[in-house]
């Protein structure tokens, strides 16, 4: 067994280690699902920002890097500028909420403003989409047994699903932020150390910018590139379930407000060091598939530094596929359980919502053998959401009146968005991604069933 390969293991086992001693602690729904609304401001920015920085943050953005050059730099950066408008707007509003009525989830929140009908509707729909992020975070996971232990795509998958299951079943979301709290301290180490030697190893900045075309900030290859990622996965990161259920185990709305704004602005700095990799990874790799770019480039450096690389992304993924289920264990007992026991106890609920990550770990695993790259996986997942979710969270923070018809109604973007994305292959027109086609189809029915009202 290589050092860097025993390193992985020992780092896997004191996750799961964390876990199940902090699972101790865990007795009820409220602690598995708020965490007891105990996180200050600094455990509220850890357990957000290690949830944030997963797959897409890392392996995607280094891949998109690989192939577009600079502009990969939106991907993150637009997540930061999601989070700080989730820190000033939605998110203490959406904590004040909760503390008020007693909510542990968005679908507690949606059921009070528009009926039990759009609940439901809501989470089949965020399950469908949930499940591609996941897979997303155990295809970034596999990449790095892949390079580590030359394991098949499949192995390495269902490796990362073992993990993260264990230490998240046993803890749920207090023990998560305390593991998030370990993976957070090993990312950010790594990032920071690998990105300026993978740069050097690749011949310095002259070696990255030699083609101008690779250095526009604005345009990429895709319409999941460049400028345009900003409207793709900005709103993503104000209206996402996980985020706002985390956001409700803060202990007060100040540390809502501290510790995601935080996060956020962490993120705008951290956006700039997988782009650097990815951009190295091409100057000495230019042909190797693009979502085994950081783990290719890793292998490049000493076994040390090496491994502290490997460990950094598989810490990223893990925290991110345990912020995954979180959102699965909270939709399936509380949205989909409690709907058909509806008189189920709190342990009920809390058995349900561990049995519900299991079969979210296990749906992720098989759906992870259908996508090719984590960006593919993660495209899914951000449309769905924010199309589902954008306009009635804000309608029932914001609006005066909301009714069961326009809950309802919203989730006419839907279809719309089905329907420009296979129309247009994904393009839309400009601006006017499948995605914003969507989220204006959806407030333009939310409004018009207003009215009729």
């Amino acid at each position: 067994m290589s050092l860097t390969l025993l390193l992985l293991v020992a780092y896997s086992i004191t996750m799961a280690a964390i876990g199940l001693w902090i699972g101790r602690r865990v007795r009820a729904t409220s602690d598995f699902f708020v965490a007891g609304r105990t996180l200050g401001p600094g455990l509220v920015f850890a357990t957000f920002l290690a949830g944030n920085i997963g797959a897409g943050s890392t392996v995607g953005a280094a891949a998109l890097a690989y192939r577009d050059g600079l502009s990969a730099w939106w991907w993150n950066a637009s997540a930061g500028l999601g989070c700080l408008a989730l820190a000033f707007s939605v998110g203490p509003r959406m904590w004040r909420e909760s503390v008020a009525h007693g909510d542990l989830t968005v679908g507690d929140f949606l059921e009070r403003r528009y009926g039990a009908d759009l609940r439901l509707a809501v989470a089949i729909l965020i399950w469908i989409g949930t499940l591609s992020i996941l897979a997303a975070q155990l295809l970034g996971m596999s990449t790095v047994f892949q390079v580590v232990a030359g394991v098949s795509k499949l192995a390495g998958c269902a490796l990362g699903a073992a993990i993260v299951a264990v230490y998240f079943i046993a803890g749920g979301l207090l023990g998560s932020a305390y593991v998030n709290l370990v993976q957070l301290a090993v990312k950010l180490a790594g990032f920071a150390i690998v990105a300026p030697m993978a740069m050097a190893l690749a011949g310095g900045w002259s070696a990255l910018t030699g083609d101008p075309s690779r250095l526009d900030l604005l345009s990429g290859g895709s319409p999941q590139s460049g400028w345009r990622l900003l409207f793709f996965l900005g709103p993503a990161f104000v209206v996402s379930p996980g985020l706002l259920q985390k956001a409700y185990g803060a202990r007060s709305e100040r540390a809502v407000t501290i510790g995601v704004a935080l996060n956020g602005v962490a993120l705008l700095a951290f956006a700039a060091l997988p782009t650097i990799l990815g951009m190295s990874a091409r100057v000495l790799h230019p042909d190797i598939p693009r979502d085994l770019a950081f783990a290719t480039i890793a292998s490049d450096l000493s076994p040390t530094v090496g491994a502290l690389a490997l460990a950094a992304v598989f810490s990223a993924e893990a925290s991110a596929a345990d912020a995954v289920l979180f959102m699965l264990a909270t939709s399936g007992s509380r949205d989909l359980f409690r709907r058909l026991r509806p008189r189920a106890s709190d342990a009920d609920l809390l058995r349900a919502a561990r049995l519900a990550a299991v079969a979210g770990a296990a749906c992720g695993l098989a759906l992870s053998t259908l996508h090719r790259s984590v960006i593919d996986a993660l495209g899914t997942f951000y449309a769905v959401m924010v199309v589902t979710l954008f306009v009635p969270v804000l309608g029932g923070l914001y609006a005066h009146r909301t009714t069961r018809r326009q809950g309802l109604a919203s989730l006419v973007g839907v279809p719309v968005l089905a329907i420009v994305h296979f129309a247009t292959a994904g393009a839309g027109h400009g601006p006017f991604t499948p995605v914003v086609a969507g989220v204006v189809s959806s407030a333009i029915a939310f409004v018009l069933a207003g009215k009729r009202a």
